[in-house]
């Protein structure tokens, strides 16, 4: 029972990350849609490390080359989600508060990302491999 309050949980969390995300765009003092390019950093942050876990069988080893690759493209991925919109607001195509609602919409999903990995990583019997 408890894996099923934690996705719940879970699926709150990306619900308020993406309300954010959509606040900043759609709010009539905003009206511009360009801070929605993030979520191509969504769908792609979580991809290397789920290709690592795949390719590498032995998770007790202390160092592993192609499980640190993937823990640095991830931090590329998240990095550059969140200089995405700083970079749309210095460039005034985005509001500043618009940079803003979208940054804590990026910490709020992130952190449900990262959420999902710490409980549902392990190899046990509710583990996000068996879907």
């Amino acid at each position: 029972m408890a894996g099923i309050k934690a996705l719940v949980s879970l699926s709150f969390g990306g619900a308020i990350g993406l309300m954010f995300l959509m606040l900043g765009c759609a709010l009539p003092a905003y009206n511009k849609y360009w801070p929605l390019f993030v979520l191509f950093f969504y769908i792609l942050s979580p991809i290397p490390y789920c290709i690592s876990r795949r390719v590498v069988d032995d998770t007790d080893a202390a160092s592993n080359a192609c499980k640190e690759l993937a823990i640095f493209l991830t931090t590329g991925i998240v990095v550059s989600a969140f200089g995405l919109p700083i970079v749309f607001a210095r460039a005034e195509l985005i509001e500043w508060g618009a940079c803003a609602l979208v940054l804590t919409g990026n910490g709020v999903i992130f952190g449900t990302i990262l959420g999902f990995f710490l409980v549902f990583g392990n190899n046990d019997d509710f583990s996000w491999q068996q879907w």
